[in-house]
C-alpha cells in the first residue's frame, strides 16, 4: 500500500457516520500499521477488533502514562485523569469512583436527568416559537450531559458555560495540539480551584462527598485530575452521541416511530448506535513498556500504539453487515466504544441512562421534527460529531 501525507490522520476521518474506506482497508491489509508522525517518530495503528481489544486489555505489556513518556512538567500532569494512569496508581484511584457508578447509586440521579430533559425541551420549544430552525446541539444535545455530570461534581451552576468552551476545545484539534494542550491546563486550574473551595466546604455533589470520605488520602491536585477525566469524557462524548444518533433517527424515520411508541425499544438503539457511532475515534495512546512484536512487526519499549475503535467497532469480526444499523444485535458485551479492560469508561452506565431518557423524550415532545439545513461535521476530531443540528418541527 502506497504511503500518503493522510495516514498520519486517517483514524480520525469519517465520511457522514462511517469511516473513511482507507481505514477498512488498512484494517484488512495492515492489522499493526505504522505511521510515520513529525520528528521522525513511528506511532503504530491497531484497527481489528480482536488486536484492540487484546490491547487494550493488557496493561502488563502497555502502559497509558502518557505523562511520564512525554516529560510533562507539574502543570500539565495527567490529562484526563485515571485515563493516563497506569496500576498500582490507577487501582487505587478508580477505587473511589467505583461505587459512584453502579446503576443503584446512578437511579437517584435518573429523575434528575428526566427532570433536565425537560427543562430543555421546554426552552427549545419556546425558543421554536419565536424562530426556526433552531440548532438542536445548541439547545438540546450539549446542555443536558453537561448539566448532568456538573451536577454529579458539584460545579456551581454560574461557572458552567466558561467550563463546557474549555471541555469543547480540548477534542477540537483544528487549532493544533497546542490549543488543546492550553484547554487542558485551563480545566485543571479551574478544578483545582473548585476542589480547593470544596475542601473548605463539601457539597453535596461527588467532589464533597469524595472529600468527606477520603479528604485525607487525596490531594487537591489528583481529585482535580480524577474530576477532569469525568468531565471531559462525560461532556463532549454525550453531547456528540446525542446529536448524532437524533441525526440518524431524523433519517430512519421507522426506527424514529418505534422509539417514540414502544417501551424500552430504545434500549437496543441506544446500544447500536454506540457501536455504529463509536464518537471516541482513538483510545488514549498505549506505549509498549518493553520491546514486543505484534502481528510480526516489532514495537521498540516507549513506541506508542494508537488503537481505533471506530475500526474495531466497523470489523466484521464482530458480526456480518457492521456498516448498518440493526438495533438487537448480540454486541452489548464485546463493542468497544466505551474502551476495553481496567481503562473502560466507568462513566458508561450514566450515558447509557441520558440517551436512554433523551431519546423518546425528545420526539414524543416533537413527533414532527426534522432536519432543516445542512448539518456540518466535526473534521479531524478525537471526539467526532456534529458543530450544528438545526431542525423544526
Amino acid at each position: 500500500m502506497a504511503e500518503t501525507d493522510d495516514f498520519p490522520l486517517v483514524q480520525f476521518m469519517r465520511d457522514g457516520f462511517d469511516p473513511v474506506d482507507e481505514l477498512g482497508r488498512i484494517r484488512a491489509e495492515h492489522p499493526v500499521f505504522p505511521m510515520q508522525m513529525p520528528g521522525d517518530q513511528t506511532v503504530y495503528l491497531v484497527t481489528r477488533w480482536e488486536d484492540v481489544r487484546a490491547v487494550l486489555g493488557d496493561h502488563e505489556r502497555f502502559s497509558n502514562d502518557f505523562a511520564g513518556v512525554i516529560g510533562l512538567g507539574s502543570n500539565q500532569e495527567d490529562p484526563g485523569g485515571l485515563g493516563f494512569r497506569d496500576p498500582p496508581e490507577h487501582t487505587r484511584l478508580r477505587r473511589y469512583l467505583t461505587p459512584e457508578f453502579t446503576m443503584r447509586r446512578l437511579r437517584r440521579l435518573e429523575p434528575r436527568i428526566e427532570a433536565l430533559v425537560a427543562e430543555c425541551l421546554d426552552r427549545m420549544e419556546a425558543k421554536g416559537a419565536e424562530v426556526l430552525p433552531v440548532d438542536l446541539v445548541e439547545e438540546f444535545a450539549l446542555p443536558i450531559p453537561s448539566l448532568v455530570v456538573c451536577e454529579l461534581l458539584g460545579v456551581p451552576y454560574g461557572e458552567r458555560a466558561a467550563f463546557e468552551k474549555i471541555s469543547r476545545d480540548r477534542f477540537d484539534l483544528s487549532a493544533g495540539p497546542e490549543a488543546s494542550l492550553q484547554a487542558i491546563n485551563d480545566a485543571m486550574t479551574y478544578l483545582t480551584d473548585l476542589v480547593a473551595r470544596e475542601r473548605r466546604d463539601p457539597g453535596d455533589g461527588l467532589l464533597g462527598q469524595l472529600l468527606r470520605e477520603h479528604g485525607d488520602e487525596l490531594d487537591d491536585r489528583t481529585l482535580a485530575s480524577m474530576a477532569d477525566g469525568l468531565l471531559t469524557g462525560g461532556h463532549d462524548t454525550s453531547t456528540s452521541m446525542l446529536a448524532l444518533g437524533t441525526l440518524w433517527l431524523l433519517r430512519n424515520p421507522e426506527q424514529a416511530a418505534k422509539v417514540r411508541e414502544v417501551d424500552g425499544y430504545v434500549v437496543d438503539v441506544v446500544e447500536e448506535l454506540l457501536r455504529y457511532m463509536t464518537v471516541v475515534q482513538v483510545a488514549f495512546p498505549r506505549f509498549a513498556r518493553d520491546d514486543l512484536e505484534l502481528h510480526g512487526v516489532q514495537i521498540k519499549k516507549g513506541e506508542m500504539v494508537l488503537c481505533s475503535l471506530v475500526g474495531a467497532n466497523r470489523d466484521r469480526a464482530l458480526g456480518d453487515d457492521m456498516d448498518q444499523v440493526r438495533p438487537g444485535r448480540d454486541t452489548a458485551g464485546s463493542h468497544l466504544a466505551f474502551g476495553h479492560g481496567i481503562h473502560r469508561c466507568i462513566g458508561a452506565p450514566l450515558a447509557q441512562m441520558e440517551m436512554r431518557i433523551a431519546f423518546p423524550a425528545l420526539l414524543r415532545r416533537f413527533p414532527g421534527l426534522h432536519v432543516a439545513g445542512e448539518v456540518p461535521f466535526r473534521e479531524l476530531a478525537i471526539v467526532y460529531g456534529v458543530k450544528e443540528l438545526p431542525v423544526a418541527w
